[in-house]
């Protein structure tokens, strides 16, 4: 990804129009996301951890395994996207390693988040924090280690579910005041708690984190732009959408003993052929066949 890339996205964040980033897992995913126009992507760990290791997100990934799937994604995609950095695995040197290693692989941004390691899904019970000064620690050697200004840091909480709305909006401040770039702070459970949020951060890029079925409420994008917040992300829309679909084709085989009854539709055998560049292979073998 360009400097160009993330200095569009980093002045397209202080414009006030909400911007919607769809979650990306893999290569079919991002590719499909990267034709729809979209102003940025997100690459959720939730579904690489899930499609790359199938496994739960739950410290399980390390550092190798996300940040080639950053480089994987940033080499298919033309938008610019934000990735999921967890914790940045391990301490502060290790943040250090992950700013860079994912700003080299081509993101344009990184979200980190104040858990304790071993890391759980944002929505899920049971989440620890670590003190707020050693989250600050953090986003300060994330902002200095950083060689691009906009490189985007994202700075999450995971405060809310255990210790409450303003513990939260606390550490977000502190979180701010360390460096952060955008404040994200994770499943508030209501609209007023979400409100709360933007008017505690106005003029501040904030991020609405929409997970289906998770604890926070899912809104449209007029409604979250009339909160003030400046982007959400849905992370897990495409890969629950492929999941259910995969579910109904393999049960649909089971039953039928072929694919002749399918009850969801398919993609194109040949469209899908050219969105993974089949084309440019064919090409490819025109041009240098013969030598």
């Amino acid at each position: 990804m360009s400097e160009g890339s993330r200095q569009r996205l980093a002045l397209r964040l202080k414009k006030s129009e909400l911007i919607v980033a769809p979650g990306v897992f893999d290569g079919v995913s991002v590719r499909l996301a990267d034709r729809m126009g979209f102003e940025c992507l997100y690459m959720t760990g939730y579904g690489v951890v899930a499609s790359y290791l199938g496994l739960p997100d739950a410290g399980i990934a390390t550092y190798s395994d996300m940040v080639n799937r950053v480089g994987m994604i940033a080499s298919h995609a033309t938008t610019p996207f934000i990735a999921d950095g967890d914790t940045g695995y391990g301490g502060l040197l290790n943040v250090q390693q992950t700013v860079r290693g994912y700003e080299a692989a081509g993101a344009c941004g990184i979200q980190l988040e104040d858990q304790e390691f071993p890391k759980k899904c944002g929505h899920m019970m049971g989440r620890r924090v670590i003190p707020t000064a050693d989250m600050v620690a953090k986003v300060r050697v994330a902002v200095e280690s950083r060689t691009d200004r906009n490189f985007l840091i994202v700075a999450r909480t995971d405060s809310r579910t255990t210790h409450g709305i303003d513990e939260a909006l606390r550490r977000g401040e502190a979180y701010l005041k360390a460096g952060a770039d955008v404040i994200f702070i994770e499943s508030p459970e209501s609209v007023e708690e979400m409100r709360k949020i933007c008017d505690t951060f106005k003029g501040v890029p904030t991020l609405a984190n929409m997970v289906e079925g998770g604890r926070t409420p899912v809104l449209d994008a007029k409604s979250l732009q009339e909160l003030g917040y400046r982007i959400a992300i849905f992370p897990g829309s495409g890969f629950l959408a492929a999941a259910k679909a995969m579910e109904s084709v393999y049960a649909d085989l089971k039953q039928h003993g072929s694919t002749t009854k399918l009850s969801v539709p398919v993609y194109e055998f040949k469209a899908f052929s050219a969105l993974m560049g089949f084309d440019w292979v064919a090409e490819f073998d025109k041009k240098y066949r013969d030598t």
